[in-house]
C-alpha cells in the first residue's frame, strides 16, 4: 500500500506542471518544460528501442542518514580484526582468526614497568611467561634434540631457536626422526672398530685421538659388560697384608661364636646360699615344714609392709608361691638370673639359677614344687630341679617363648606347653623331647595359657585382642572370643571354684568370663579404677574367692570385693611399675608383690 501511494503521490507532482503549462503559464516556461521533455524522450529512445513515457526520479519518504559515522565505525572494526586479542577482555565481538587467537600476548604498556609489561600480567620475574600446551613426547624429542644437535622448534611451530648453522645443515632433522641412511651410517660406524681391530693399518689417524668419536667408539665398554672381562692381576703387598688381617678377624669371630655356644650351653649351673642342703634328719631344703596347715578359711586385707627380699641387680618379671604350702617363693629376674627365697624361716635367698643368657619371662611349677619351668628372652625354656639345681633339659624353637605351663594332671606332668612370639603354642613331651603338638590359630603373640574344666581345655590370649578355647591336645579352636570393644589381655587368672576367668584387660580393666560352655563376659562384674595399660601386670584371686588383686604402672596393689566389685584397698608398694603379686596358700593375710625396681616385697 505504501508504495502504491507512493507511485500516486509521484504521479502528482510530475502532472502538475503540464497542466500549469497548458493552462496559461508563460511561453517560456512551457518551452523549458518542453524542451526537457524532448531530452529526456530522446535519451530515454536512445536507451530502449521502445519508447516510454517520460518520468521523473522517485522521492524516499526515508530521513536523511550521515554515514560518516558508519564509515569511521566499519574502519575501526576491520582494524580491530586484525589487531591481537587484548587477554584482559571478557567477550571478543568478532570471530578471531587463528593467528590472532595464537598470536603472543602483548599487554599495554605500563608507565611505572620499566620492561611496559603490566603489572597483572607479569608472573615471572623477567616479565609474562605464557603456558604452552605440548606432548611429552613432543618435548622430549625437542628437549633431546637441543642437547644433541643444540636446536629445538619452539612450541608455536613456527620458528626454531638454537644453532641455525647446524639446524640448515641437518636439515632440521630431529632425534626421533633419522632417515635409513643415517641409521646406515651409524651401523657401519659401529662395525667399523672391529675391522680396525682385525686390521690395525686400516685405523685412522683419529683412531689415537682419545678427543675423537672414533677413538671412543673404539674404546668403549658395554656397560652391562660384567666382572668376567676383567682379569685379576697379582695383589700387590698391601692388598695381601689387609686380606691376611680380614681372613684372621673372621677366623677369630667364629672361633669366639663357637665359644659363646658352648659356654651357653655349659654355663646352666646353680648356687646354693642356705646353711646346709639337709637338716639332721635328712629333710631336704625344699620340704615343706609339716605344721604348714591354713589357720582357718576367711582372708583378710594386708594392711603393712613385714618383710622385703632384695637380690635381683634389675626388675622382678614374675613372682611364684611354693604349691600348696608356699613356704618357699621363686622369682625371675630380668638380669637373667631365678632364685628361690625362703618365706617362714630366714627370709633369705635360699639359691640362684643361672642358665639364661638374657632375661626371664616367665616361671611355672610343677604340681608337686620339686621342678619348674623359666623362659627367657634367650629363646629357650629350661626344665629345673628345684633341690639341686640341676637343668633337667632345655627346650627352643628359635623363638621367644612369652608364658610356660605344664600340665596340672598328676598323670601329665611331662606335657609342656608354650605359647610362643610366632603365634603357635607348642606343646612338647619332655621325656622324649619331642614336639608333640602345634596349636597354630592366633594372629598375634600368645600372652597366657590357663587350664579349665578339669584341665580337658585350655584358654589363651594374645596380641591380637582375643581369647581362644582349645581342647587339649586338638589343634582346633571350639571358642573364639573377639569383640571390636575387646583390648589384649597380657594376664588371665583362674578363680578358686574354677567357674570364673579374670582377665587383665589393657583399657585398665579387670574382666571376667565364665568357665562354662559358653565363656560368656560376665558385664555384671568388672574391676577398674587401676593403670594398667601398656603393662603385663598379674591379675590373682584370694584363697577363698572374696577378693581380686592386681598391680599397676604406678607401683600400687589394688584389692577389689568379688561381690561388690568396689576397691577395698590400694597399697603403695614400688617405685616404679608392680607387675606381680601372689597371695599366700595358706597364711590367709600375707601377699607378695614384686616390681621393676628389682624389690619383692611382703605384706601382711
Amino acid at each position: 500500500m505504501d508504495l502504491l501511494r507512493g507511485y500516486t503521490e509521484g504521479d502528482d507532482d510530475n502532472d502538475g506542471p503540464e497542466e500549469m503549462s497548458r493552462g496559461g503559464g508563460g511561453e517560456g516556461e512551457s518551452l523549458e518544460s518542453a524542451a526537457a521533455t524532448e531530452g529526456e524522450g530522446e535519451a530515454e529512445g536512445s536507451s530502449s528501442p521502445d519508447s516510454s513515457p517520460p518520468r521523473l526520479p522517485a522521492k524516499s519518504s526515508a530521513p536523511r542518514v550521515d554515514d560518516t559515522t558508519l564509515a569511521l565505525a566499519a574502519a575501526e572494526s576491520a582494524r580491530a580484526i586484525h589487531r591481537p586479542l587484548d587477554p584482559a577482555q571478557h567477550a571478543v565481538a568478532f570471530n578471531p582468526t587463528y593467528d590472532q587467537l595464537w598470536a603472543p600476548i602483548h599487554g599495554p604498556a605500563h608507565p611505572f614497568a620499566k620492561d611496559g609489561v603490566a603489572q597483572g600480567m607479569r608472573n615471572h620475574k623477567l616479565g609474562f611467561v605464557e603456558d604452552a600446551a605440548i606432548q611429552p613426547f613432543l618435548f622430549d624429542e625437542q628437549y633431546n634434540t637441543f642437547h644433541k644437535y643444540g636446536y629445538a622448534t619452539d612450541p608455536s611451530g613456527l620458528s626454531y631457536v638454537g644453532d641455525l648453522e647446524t639446524l640448515t645443515k641437518n636439515q632440521a632433522l630431529s632425534v626421533y626422526n633419522m632417515p635409513q641412511q643415517e641409521q646406515k651410517r651409524r651401523r657401519l660406524q659401529m662395525k667399523a672398530p672391529d675391522a680396525e681391530e682385525a686390521d690395525p693399518s686400516a685405523a685412522g689417524p683419529e683412531v689415537e685421538n682419545p678427543s675423537s668419536d672414533e677413538w671412543l667408539l673404539k674404546n668403549r665398554k658395554s656397560p652391562w659388560s660384567g666382572k668376567n672381562e676383567v682379569v685379576q692381576g697379582e695383589l700387590t703387598e698391601e692388598q695381601k697384608k689387609y686380606a691376611e688381617e680380614h681372613a684372621e678377624k673372621k677366623a677369630e669371630k667364629e672361633r669366639g661364636e663357637g665359644r659363646a655356644g658352648n659356654k651357653a650351653e655349659h654355663s646352666d649351673k646353680s648356687t646354693f646360699h642356705g646353711k646346709e642342703e639337709r637338716d639332721y634328719q635328712g629333710r631336704s631344703w625344699i620340704e615343706p615344714p609339716k605344721d604348714a596347715k591354713p589357720k582357718n578359711d576367711h582372708c583378710y586385707i594386708p594392711k603393712r609392709w613385714v618383710h622385703t627380699w632384695s637380690g635381683h641387680t634389675k626388675g622382678v618379671a614374675a613372682i611364684r608361691f611354693f604349691p600348696k604350702h608356699g613356704h618357699l617363693l621363686l622369682s625371675a629376674g630380668m638380669d637373667s638370673k631365678v632364685k628361690i627365697w625362703d618365706v617362714f624361716n630366714s627370709g633369705k635367698c635360699m639359691r640362684t639359677y643361672m642358665g639364661h643368657s638374657k632375661a626371664v619371662r616367665d616361671i611355672s611349677f610343677s604340681i608337686d614344687g620339686t621342678k619348674f619351668l623359666s623362659a627367657g628372652y634367650d629363646k629357650n625354656i629350661k626344665y629345673w630341679d628345684t633341690e639341686t639345681g640341676k637343668v633337667i633339659s632345655t627346650f627352643s624353637t628359635g623363638k621367644v617363648p612369652y608364658v610356660v605351663k605344664l600340665n596340672p594332671d598328676e598323670d601329665k606332668q611331662n606335657i609342656l606347653l608354650a605359647g610362643m612370639s610366632d603365634k603357635k603354642i607348642v606343646q612338647w613331651d619332655m621325656n622324649s623331647g619331642t614336639i608333640t603338638q602345634e596349636y597354630d590359630q592366633h594372629l598375634g603373640a600368645v600372652n597366657t595359657i590357663t587350664f579349665v574344666d578339669n584341665n580337658r581345655r585350655f584358654v589363651t590370649s594374645s596380641d591380637d585382642k582375643s581369647l581362644r578355647v582349645w581342647e587339649f591336645g586338638i589343634p582346633v579352636v571350639i571358642k573364639y572370643i573377639s569383640e571390636p570393644h575387646m583390648h589384649s589381655m597380657p594376664s588371665i587368672s583362674l578363680h578358686p571354684n574354677s567357674n570364673w576367668l579374670a582377665a587383665q584387660s589393657l583399657d585398665n580393666q579387670i574382666l571376667i568370663y565364665s568357665t562354662k560352655e559358653r565363656f560368656q563376659l560376665n558385664k555384671k562384674k568388672r574391676f577398674a579404677g587401676h593403670i594398667a595399660a601398656g603393662y603385663a601386670c598379674q591379675v590373682n584371686f584370694s584363697p577363698d574367692g572374696r577378693f581380686v588383686i592386681s598391680g599397676d604402672g604406678e607401683g600400687k596393689c589394688w584389692f577389689w570385693d568379688w561381690k561388690s566389685c568396689k576397691v577395698f584397698r590400694t597399697l603403695k608398694c614400688h617405685e616404679g611399675v608392680c607387675i606381680g603379686c601372689e597371695w599366700h596358700p595358706l597364711e590367709q593375710s600375707k601377699v607378695a608383690t614384686c616390681g621393676w625396681d628389682g624389690m619383692i616385697k611382703y605384706w601382711d
